[in-house]
Order: C-alpha cells, then sequence, then structure tokens
C-alpha cells in the first residue's frame, strides 16, 4: 500500500456510505448509564434495532415503543412488567416488553444483546 492508494480507498470508501436510494448510511452510537450500556442502532429489513452491550450491573430502562430483546452472549435478570419475580434470560433466548412501561435488569458480567423495536 502506497500513500497514492489513499485516494483511490477514500473514494471506495465514500461510494459505501451511502444506501442504493442516496440516503447516507449512519449507524447511532447510544450511551447509557454511564457508559455501561452501549448499542449501535440500526435498521433490517423489517424492523429497526440496535446491537448492543452491558456491563455488569442493575439498570432499569424505558420504553417507547414494543421491545423485543435476544441474549447474544450472557445471561441477565429481568423484572418484567407487573411481574413481581425476576427471570433469568440466557444467550439465545428472548423476552418481550410492551411500549410505554419500565423493566429492570440486573447482570452479573459482560452482556450482549440484539433487540427489535415495533
Amino acid at each position: 500500500s502506497t500513500a497514492t492508494d489513499c485516494p483511490a480507498r477514500m473514494k471506495a470508501y465514500n461510494r459505501r456510505s451511502f444506501h442504493q436510494d442516496g440516503a447516507p448510511k449512519v449507524l447511532t452510537v447510544n450511551e447509557y448509564f454511564d457508559g455501561n450500556v452501549k448499542s449501535i442502532a440500526l435498521q433490517t429489513e423489517t424492523l429497526p434495532a440496535t446491537v448492543g452491550v452491558m456491563e455488569a450491573g442493575d439498570y432499569e430502562f424505558g420504553t417507547s415503543k414494543k421491545e423485543v430483546m435476544t441474549l447474544v452472549s450472557g445471561s441477565m435478570d429481568v423484572l418484567l412488567p407487573g411481574e413481581t419475580e425476576w427471570k433469568t434470560f440466557a444467550q439465545g433466548e428472548s423476552f418481550e416488553v410492551a411500549a410505554n412501561v419500565k423493566f429492570g435488569v440486573k447482570t452479573q458480567g459482560q452482556v450482549a444483546y440484539f433487540c427489535t423495536y415495533e
């Protein structure tokens, strides 16, 4: 690779930075709880979604849309709205939370998740 390759690589990168309809591709990074929870927003073929990670901790999240969260790595205890007992969800398992509610999450270690929004 030489310095003269840089302009060609930048042009290729810039071409890949736009969707076919001409709209710019933008990945939005969100941080919560002093950076202990981070997610990247994306648009799937059917629904908006996030891919995220959490450090060990206790969290309370609020929803504005219906969410379906799938654990990609690790496990978490979840207190769903209206429930009195925490439920444990592990890698590969999913749970659903209605819009406009709050739910609790406890993790003992790092967790990765995929969440869709309706």
